[in-house]
């Protein structure tokens, strides 16, 4: 049987509107009961209507829209009712709703409704999740690409061709007599290859969005009093660090973000990195020397009127991570020796700022995002093509096979990338994709 799901669509709280949405082969008739066009007009599809939700012992005037199946989202019947954006008005008409038969949607159930009656595929499904997910342009940028379904595109051409080449052995294995098996296997091997290009390109692109994805990792590394919250609070534009002339007053990571050119950038200021006896600072400090070496990039703040110190010298023997050396306090007369790829500042008065970012930004960033190319940024994604790789991999090394375990392998390749799309996908996955979404969506 057929359940008419219902949910509120808009985050609650005060606002111009919100969004309270059914799908189901009942939507239309429970809307009935409580909704009436004030012109008495019969309801027409697409059109938005404004009317009455009889509410009991009042009304509320709102508008109300009906998508016929099955040119709707999810390919069902839709009603949408767009109210005053009151929580306790949103709440109640969702009440009124159930109690006329509708049924609480599930998290992602609309979209999930879309992917199951062939609206959507699953990688646009999960580019919506990566959408609404984005805090940066460049995010929304990769996860608009997805939701498009460029992806799927790709990857059906990619299964065209293993599909292709599956026939071509169901031909040899049916007259042996006429087929050549060396040739018939170099064929194979020779197509597979281009499927392995195309994916390992795909990965390749896709493991330098990953960086847009989480936003970038920037470490603030130095001695006590260098002045790192100071960049920090420089950096973003805001006083979120503590800055006292008291040694040790970052006792723990201090994190903040910004969004430059369109990608995220997160920055750690780390406590200063010396040696103490106080249990407190001690923990930040050995905080500070991990970020070390999970930052994308470091930032070595120096003090450009003091020479450079043992401890200083033991940090930057240890990084692994790309780094600029931010000399800061450049406003001082300098007695710090020059070092290597270094950007001169003063955090307190806002100088060469901007080149850092910029700096930062070349170092991490660069030219080496291609948008216009295929890439993923959902991680199950990838780890599919990372296995589809593998698999391919292993079949353009059994040439001295036969063609049937050559066969076999290829479906399993087919089937492989059929869990990007969806079409051999089993039902815990998807209902475990669609639970990211928030109710309502």
């Amino acid at each position: 049987m057929n359940k008419t799901i219902v949910a509120i669509s808009t985050p609650l709280g005060s606002g111009a509107i919100s969004i309270v949405r059914m799908s189901g082969n009942d939507a239309l008739k429970i809307a009935h009961k409580f909704f009436a066009p004030l012109k008495k007009q019969k309801i027409v599809a697409r059109k938005m209507h404004l009317g009455k939700f009889d509410l009991g012992n009042n009304f509320e005037k709102c508008m109300m829209v009906y998508f016929p199946s099955p040119n709707s989202y999810t390919g069902e019947d839709i009603v949408e009712f767009h109210l005053h954006g009151s929580t306790a008005l949103t709440q109640l008409i969702q009440t009124k709703l159930i109690e006329a038969g509708a049924v609480l949607a599930e998290a992602g159930e609309f979209t999930k409704l879309a992917f199951l009656n062939g609206k959507l595929s699953l990688d646009e499904a999960e580019g919506i999740i990566d959408e609404i997910n984005s805090e940066s342009e460049a995010e929304l940028r990769i996860a608009l690409s997805s939701a498009d379904g460029k992806l799927k595109k790709e990857i059906k051409e990619q299964q065209e061709i293993l599909k292709n080449v599956l026939a071509e052995i169901e031909v040899g294995l049916d007259y042996p007599e006429e087929t050549e098996f060396v040739d018939l296997k170099n064929s194979i091997i020779e197509k597979v290859s281009q499927v392995y290009e195309e994916i390992d390109k795909i990965i390749s692109y896709s493991e330098q969005t990953k960086l847009i994805k989480s936003g970038v990792s920037v470490a603030i590394i130095g001695k006590t009093n260098v002045g790192k919250s100071s960049l920090l609070n420089a950096l973003i534009g805001e006083e979120k660090a503590i800055v006292t002339d008291i040694e040790g007053t970052t006792r723990d990571i201090v994190e903040a973000k910004i969004d430059y050119n369109g990608v995220r950038f997160n920055f750690y200021d780390t406590a200063g990195i010396r040696d103490s006896i106080d249990a407190v600072e001690k923990i930040g400090i050995e905080k500070s020397k991990r970020m070390l070496d999970i930052a994308n990039i470091v930032l070595i703040v120096l003090d450009a009127s003091k020479k450079i110190t043992k401890e200083e010298k033991d940090i930057i023997e240890k990084l692994k991570s790309p780094h600029i050396f931010v000399v800061n306090k450049s406003d001082k007369t300098r007695v710090l020796e020059k070092q290597k790829e270094e950007i001169e500042v003063s955090a307190l008065a806002n100088k060469n700022i901007d080149i850092l970012k910029k700096k930062i930004f070349e170092k991490t960033i660069g030219d080496n995002i291609n948008f216009n190319a295929t890439t993923i940024a959902n991680e199950r994604q990838l780890e599919i093509l990372k296995q589809a790789k593998i698999q391919i991999k292993e079949a353009m090394n059994l040439r001295d096979e036969s063609i049937e375990i050559l066969s076999l392998l290829i479906k399993k390749i087919w089937q492989t990338l059929g869990k990007i799309t969806g079409e051999t996908e089993n039902e815990d996955i998807i209902s475990l994709i669609f639970s990211r979404f928030c109710v309502g969506k």
